[in-house]
């Protein structure tokens, strides 16, 4: 084959890869592989298609021949590390972001993507000395300021993040993600120092900045019309619509596929609480927003209109096979749980392909979860960007809310709500509860979830919240907001009246 030929193939094969066209990239990199296997971006790319096709091993393969072939190839070391952060794979991408960071003695960015890692797996020491090494290099760089101020704040160093924070939003950083989040951090340091006033304005200030960096007003349009349509056809469905499905899908012609349960309800509402305090149970398997139901489950159930048997028996091996891939040697024999609080809204789905799932659903004071999700500094998308403002963060409340209102009324299914205040106030108290309803008994290990939590990597953006003993300084936060909320305040109180909130 000839450069030119080589060249249009390799084309042709990336711009599947860059339409998410996985299906039709894969056979052209396995061939490309197979006619130039010395070419390491070839393999780099292969795993990238691989690991999206949910083919874990061929991924690992070809990463590794990728890596075997370019060892100094810094760059290619960091994009593949990132693909295995992406996969859930921390240690590995740990591996790679330190082989890259060894590779290039002057290069920052590995180190930065090293030291977050460590930073979300609670190794805030080692990940200090990454951004030690990055200002080393250069003083001046606005991720590696950024991320001391951050772990400053970790470590409850709260004058010492604010000075550097400051700072560094006087200096005007260049660096777009570190241009606003510095003064989300900023903003949750101010808090935490009883400034709240200085808060939500510096949380506005950060708001004004990422508004300008997108169109959120097509992210707005989108989710509308998703949200919509959700809600029309939830409360379209009468409430014996479980029955009427369990005649086409009876008990006898269900595959078993072990214990299951969903745990949802709003973000911000103690969902990742709930999920550790299961997980340290020896008889549970808790996944922390899994990617199974919106990129396996939602789009094979909305593939087709087919609803047979044989098809949700199919859908539901898919799904449950993906959960056991993330967990792996972890799943045998336990109860899975899928704690994913925006797949709330798609209830009807679970409860089409697992009528016998048992819905764990997570509720804490409206306006307390309003309020935290709007602090929130976390990715842009048709969801997370109605986090841009109170209003929109309401309307995201009360249109996910609508929709268990609506769901709790079918009959013929399993589902219990548990209060965040509830858990703060006795853990074990609520604690048994919740397991005895997921049909097990309390372990003495559920008190101390923290201690496993602090070994784990978890995927929440509140991750750094359940590494330690219960705390109540969140209960009843949003008074000290009160005036800032006033404006949303009667679009929340039917929902503080429905969920028992004066």
């Amino acid at each position: 084959m000839t450069t030119a030929e080589f060249q249009k193939r390799h084309g042709e094969a990336r711009q599947f890869l860059l339409a998410s066209n996985f299906a039709e990239a894969r056979p052209r990199y396995e061939k490309l592989a197979q006619q130039y296997p010395r070419v390491a971006a070839i393999w780099a790319e292969y795993g990238n298609v691989a690991i999206r096709l949910r083919e874990m091993d061929l991924a690992d393969r070809a990463w590794h021949e990728a890596l075997k072939l370019a060892p100094r190839d810094a760059e290619l070391i960091s994009l593949i590390g990132h693909q295995y952060q992406g996969a859930r794979q921390p240690e590995k991408a740990r591996a790679c972001f330190a082989q890259a960071a060894a590779t290039d003695p002057r290069g920052i960015n590995p180190r930065i993507s090293l030291a977050v890692l460590l930073e979300q797996q609670h190794h805030l020491e080692q990940a200090r000395t990454a951004v030690v090494e990055c200002l080393a290099i250069d003083p001046h760089d606005d991720q590696a300021r950024y991320f001391q101020a951050v772990l400053d704040r970790r470590e409850n160093k709260f004058e010492d993040a604010e000075r550097r924070l400051r700072d560094l939003i006087g200096s005007e950083p260049k660096h777009p993600f570190v241009r606003y989040a510095c003064r989300y951090e900023l903003a949750q340091v101010l808090d935490r120092t009883d400034r709240f006033d200085e808060a939500m304005g510096m949380l506005a200030e950060a708001k004004t900045i990422v508004r300008g960096l997108t169109d959120t007003s097509l992210l707005t349009r989108g989710y509308d019309r998703g949200a919509e349509n959700a809600r029309r056809f939830t409360q379209g469905l009468p409430k014996h619509i479980l029955h009427t499905w369990a005649r086409f899908f009876p008990e006898r012609k269900r595959e078993s596929i072990g214990s299951l349960a969903f745990l949802g309800g709003h973000p911000r509402s103690g969902t990742t609480l709930l999920e550790q305090i299961l997980d340290a149970h020896p008889g549970v398997a808790a996944l922390d927003e899994p990617p199974a139901y919106v990129e396996v489950l939602q789009p094979a159930f909305h593939a087709s209109k087919e609803h047979s048997s044989r098809r949700i028996n199919a859908l539901r091996r898919l799904y449950t096979q993906a959960l056991r891939q993330e967990l792996g040697a972890r799943a045998d024999g336990k109860l899975l749980v899928d704690k994913n609080p925006s797949p709330t809204v798609g209830l009807p789905v679970w409860l089409r392909v697992f009528p016998e799932l048992r819905v764990l659903i997570a509720l804490r004071d409206p306006r307390d979860v309003v309020l935290s999700c709007y602090f929130q500094n976390i990715p842009l998308n048709t969801v997370n960007v109605n986090f841009l403002s109170l209003e929109r963060v309401a309307k995201h409340y009360a249109d996910l809310m609508d929709i268990w209102l609506t769901v709790r009324e079918w009959e013929g299914f399993a589902w219990l709500e548990t209060r965040y205040e509830d858990t703060v106030t006795n853990l074990e108290k609520e604690g048994r509860r919740i397991t005895e309803f997921l049909g097990l008994a309390w372990h003495e290990d559920q008190g101390r979830f923290y201690e496993k939590s602090r070994r784990k990597q978890l995927y929440s953006p509140t991750y750094q919240d359940v590494t330690r003993p219960i705390y109540k300084r969140s209960v009843a936060r949003w008074r000290a907001y009160e005036k800032h909320l006033a404006p949303i305040l009667p679009a929340l109180a039917p929902y503080c009246r429905s969920f028992g909130y004066d």
